[in-house]
């Protein structure tokens, strides 16, 4: 990319574990790649490894991220290359330390580096709020807050929104993290019957900007279990969704989709169907 930005770390974070962190961080960080923009995601879960697995570079893993911290590598030799973006590098975490191993100092110096090197810094953060949470959040410039349509999540999330403002960098300064709501794995029909939470449900609740809405889809698993992002996959339902979340990321005005009931389309369309039928009837 050739236009001048300031680097930008964006944390992918939640309250609840299992609602899609990881896959969003995959997806957004290869979407920014793929537009031009030189980007890295780092896996800050140390100890429970997944990144790598969602990358497909599970292999290729030397040295990781506790590794540069210590000082033991330097940042260039724990850095992998993604196969399929040419702009996309990957951090990994370590499998076999746990989070005390990381440090405020240590991660900050860390992530200085990488705004020398990258446009677009990606910190896939654990759930909850240990310690590797508060670190993976406390350098954000912008924090995208993934939630299910379930209370719980929504609940979880509300917690992160509270830390977001109160126990990052920028909150010690007077500023505030930027702040995006993205709702993952969601059922537009089961949102209609009361199944589950509507998106307008969850963004009158958390009160933040929706930058997107990840339809429920098996597309997504598959593309976990094969180590290739689901935003590779155009054709799929949740790949054009990820894209349309950079789309909104990168400031461009996106219509959401994946939120309408697709049992009610069907039902309108069938009822329109009897109306002429019966019509036809008439005049007969």
């Amino acid at each position: 990319m050739n236009e001048t930005r300031q680097s930008q770390v964006i944390v992918i974070t939640s309250g609840k574990g299992g609602v899609g962190k990881t896959t969003s961080s995959s997806c957004i960080a290869t979407g920014l790649a793929k537009e031009g923009y030189r980007t890295v995601v780092v896996d800050f879960d140390i100890g429970l490894r997944n990144l790598d697995l969602h990358m497909g570079c599970e292999r290729r893993v030397v040295y990781d991220f506790i590794n540069v911290v210590n000082g033991d590598v330097k940042l260039h030799q724990a850095l992998i290359k993604d196969k399929r973006v040419s702009n996309l590098s990957i951090l990994p975490a370590s499998q076999t330390r746990d989070k005390d191993a990381l440090s405020k100092e240590g991660v900050n110096n860390v992530l200085s580096q990488l705004r020398e090197k990258f446009d677009f810094i990606i910190c896939d953060s654990p759930a909850g709020i240990e310690k590797g949470a508060f670190l993976a959040m406390y350098h954000a410039d912008q924090a995208i807050v993934v939630t299910n349509p379930e209370i719980s999540s929504v609940r979880d999330s509300d917690r992160i929104l509270g830390l977001l403002s109160t126990k990052t960098q920028k909150a010690e300064i007077g500023e505030q993290v930027k702040e995006h709501l993205l709702i993952t794995r969601y059922n537009a029909d089961r949102a209609e019957i009361g199944e589950m939470l509507s998106v307008k449900d969850i963004a009158a609740i958390l009160s933040i900007p929706l930058i997107g809405v990840i339809p429920e889809s098996e597309a997504v698993l598959t593309a976990s279990n094969i180590g290739n992002p689901v935003i590779n996959f155009p054709q799929t339902d949740a790949g054009q969704a990820y894209s349309d979340v950079i789309e909104r990321l990168l400031g461009k005005k996106t219509k959401l989709r994946f939120v309408s009931p697709k049992q009610q389309i069907w039902e309108k369309f069938l009822n329109v169907f009897k109306r002429d039928k019966s019509q036809q009837e008439e005049i007969l």
